[in-house]
């Protein structure tokens, strides 16, 4: 089951108290203040890891908390700190405050943590107090609360290229073909429901992550089809290929086709629109009278548009595709920002 979203709630813990204590011990007359202070209260951590790939497990277990501080001691003794409690989430994963949606943290590297609760301070025992003028302090101070949080977390997916297009366009049957994702594969509209991702190999001891995102459709940035459930993950993309059926039998238009999908991309998020992106003219094997594929050809070249023809069925095409994907991706990302900048719709 892909989960990409979470309501959670975090609580760090409390700081031990100081104690108010004096020496007893004999033969040591006038013992004096020896209270110890309290302990610091644990931290609630997240890092992020590529082991997880869903928010899954946080969509049932929803409450953590870390352990307080340990009061002080008598002779000095500090009280131990609390424990910390580490939560982890899939590298994508964006930590928003629920009260106010300020941006908390964005996890997009592996291994990444950040303190989201802080623990509270521990208080200060009796013998902090001790003074020339005050040599026998009873007053200590309580541990501090530790921060809670009431969290809304969201999952958008790292990869380096991501497909586009309308259901059926080819998109399942290619990353299959070019990875080892092996996605369901039929000829009906939306068969494709969750994200899925492929590690395709280029050149040598190379390679570059592909995601396929589910089907969309003219509306979709307004929730038609499986609308903006998925479309945020397309944020998360450096480089975009639109997929566009060219065989005898597609029905849509292959430029109506184009324009759609473009518009719809740029009307979720307006980055979108300055990602850059190849035109896929797919199901190559059976163009029929080839009069589809003229039309987008055509249409490239009169743009500067960079466009290939391709057969996920024969592998025609794919080599030189994967070839030109793997020449130009450090460029792409070096200029590309994958940060969080959620669009106003997400």
């Amino acid at each position: 089951m892909f989960i990409d979203q979470a309501k959670i709630y975090i609580k760090a813990g409390s700081g031990g108290s100081g104690i108010s204590s004096f020496r007893r011990e004999k033969y040591v007359p006038h013992g004096g203040p020896d209270g110890g202070d309290g302990g610091k209260g644990g931290d609630v951590i997240f890092q992020a890891s590529h082991r997880a790939t869903t928010l899954l497990d946080l969509k049932y277990l929803r409450h953590y908390e870390a352990k307080p501080g340990r009061h002080g001691e008598g002779t000095n003794k500090h009280g131990r700190n609390g424990a910390d409690v580490t939560v982890t989430v899939p590298v994508g994963t964006i930590i928003k405050n629920h009260q106010t949606s300020d941006v908390l943290a964005d996890l997009i590297e592996d291994g990444q943590m950040v303190i989201i609760a802080r623990g509270g301070k521990g208080g200060r025992g009796n013998s902090q107090f001790s003074s020339s003028t005050n040599r026998a302090p009873t007053n200590f101070e309580p541990g501090m609360p530790g921060e809670q949080f009431t969290l809304d977390l969201e999952l958008k997916l790292l990869a380096d290229v991501g497909l586009v297009g309308y259901p059926n366009a080819g998109k399942s049957t290619m990353i299959s073909t070019l990875s080892a994702a092996r996605p369901e594969i039929a000829d009906y509209p939306f068969t494709t429901l969750v994200p899925n991702l492929g590690v395709v190999p280029f050149g040598e001891y190379r390679s570059f992550v592909m995601a396929d995102i589910p089907g969309l459709i003219e509306g979709a940035h307004s929730g038609k089809g499986l609308g903006i459930q998925f479309l945020k993950h397309i944020q998360r993309t450096a480089f975009l290929l639109y997929l566009i059926d060219i065989s005898e039998w597609a029905q849509e238009d292959p430029l109506e086709a184009f324009a759609i999908l473009q518009r719809e991309l740029s009307t979720f998020d307006n980055h979108l629109a300055d990602r850059p992106f190849v035109i896929i003219g797919t199901k190559l094997d059976v163009k029929g009278d080839g009069e589809k594929l003229l039309k987008l050809q055509q249409y490239s070249n009169e743009h500067g548009l960079t466009f290939f023809a391709v057969s996920s069925a024969t592998r025609e095409g794919l080599d030189a595709l994967v070839t030109y994907i793997g020449s130009r991706l450090d460029e792409v990302k070096e200029s590309c920002d994958i940060s969080s900048s959620p669009a106003p719709n997400a």
